[in-house]
């Protein structure tokens, strides 16, 4: 089963995230999105799952810089568009197991994802 963890290398959660993958043994691959990208194949898979409103991360810097009236109208279609432009506007970290897609990070949703 490849692991990937999804987001942005400087981010708190992200390295929370990697530290406890890293700490119980399991292997992942880190995906970057300012080093290696995000497409619409990607974000379309990762809207399908998870849903574009829980996606958006409306605490982090890249929403608050949008104009108001953008926030206003948003809807599914200029979030993904929104999302390809400004990846950092996706709320981090996003793991995809194989199976399943887990969005945001903590020990419990962790455990329980890799107890199975």
């Amino acid at each position: 089963m490849a692991i990937v963890l999804y987001g942005i290398k400087n981010c708190d959660t992200i390295k929370k995230a990697k530290k406890w993958l890293t700490d119980e043994g399991v292997e992942f691959t880190f995906h970057d999105y300012r080093q290696n990208g995000l497409d619409a194949a990607l974000l379309n898979k990762f809207e399908q799952q998870l849903g574009w409103e829980a996606m958006i991360n409306k605490r982090g810097t890249t929403w608050r810089q949008l104009d108001e009236a953008v926030k206003a109208s948003i809807n599914k279609d200029s979030a993904k568009a929104i999302m390809l432009e400004n990846p950092a506007i996706i709320k981090r970290p996003i793991l995809d197991n194989g199976t399943t897609l887990a969005l945001g990070f903590s020990t419990d949703q962790y455990q329980n994802l890799f107890s199975k």
